[in-house]
């Protein structure tokens, strides 16, 4: 029986030793009993009676053949796989279940602070009554009561207990808050970058509009200039070069302002950053 518990938990068992009961003529076995007892009756029927006509019918019952009742499990709600034991809907235990004595409400939709609150006191209320107790002088071999030390000792276990089983029960909360924390930041990271982004192209377009203020006036200032000259033919022609010169800058800022306003937007923005081979971080 221990080879066979030890088997059981290994973790890589052998396959079990009735899988070699699962032969063709066995299961042949198996679909006539029942037809000639029926389905409901093959647990409690004699098979040996019943298949007297065939021949190699085995002295273990043939019901052993049949497939696991999946209904069997759903109404149980467990199963067992290997010597363990595990449940059809993963959930979390409570202390009750568990054989604890449980001393808050188990509807977790109630308000579980004043049970909880109510538990501490007590835990530090018992706890003096411990130190008060460690100070009595200890009972002589003839007493046959336990100290109180050790009723006391026995509470605070239990309330432990139940304090870490009430924190347990809020890990699926406290994971979800986490988590929530986590978007804020990158949302807030991510606004900022935003922001900084907008700030830039309106100081581009600032720069930009005052280039264009200040070509004009030059435009201006080199009109005024050649009609008072005598000679304004070279005078005009630099400052109509110097302006185209000045034009050309200003086209070339005013197309990177756009194309950076295009490219970079908020929605673009994402946690993750592309190399130039197309590799993510």
């Amino acid at each position: 029986m221990d080879e066979e518990e030890a088997e059981l938990r290994n973790p890589f068992p052998s396959p079990p030793s009735h899988y070699t009961n699962y032969t063709s003529h066995n299961l042949k076995l198996l679909e006539l009993l029942k037809e000639r007892v029926g389905e409901d009756a093959v647990a409690n029927a004699n098979q040996v009676e019943v298949l007297s006509d065939q021949a190699d019918v085995p002295d273990w019952p043939l019901t052993q053949l049949e497939k696991p009742r999946v209904d069997w499990m759903m109404e149980e709600g467990q199963y067992t796989v290997f010597g363990d034991t595990w449940l059809v809907k993963d959930t979390i235990p409570s202390l009750a279940e568990l054989g604890g004595h449980q001393l808050y409400p188990e509807d977790p939709s109630v308000d579980r602070r004043p049970a909880l609150l109510a538990v501490l006191k007590s835990m530090l209320v018992t706890y003096s009554h411990l130190l008060d107790a460690l100070l009595l002088p200890p009972p002589t071999a003839s007493s046959m009561e336990a100290p109180d030390w050790h009723r006391h000792i026995e509470w605070i276990t239990v309330l432990s207990q139940n304090l870490m089983a009430a924190a347990n029960d809020m890990r699926p909360v406290q994971a979800r808050g986490n988590l929530e924390s986590m978007m804020l930041r990158q949302l807030e990271l991510r606004q900022a970058e935003t922001q900084s982004i907008h700030s830039q192209c309106d100081a581009l377009e600032a720069k930009l509009k005052a280039l264009g203020l200040a070509a004009k006036e030059l435009s201006e200032q080199g009109d005024d200039i050649s009609d008072q000259t005598k000679d304004g033919t070279s005078v005009a022609v630099f400052t109509q070069g110097q302006t185209a010169q000045q034009a050309i800058v200003c086209r070339r800022v005013k197309f990177s302002l756009v194309f950076t306003r295009h490219s970079i937007r908020p929605e673009s923005l994402s946690p993750q950053r592309t190399y130039h081979d197309g590799r993510k971080k």
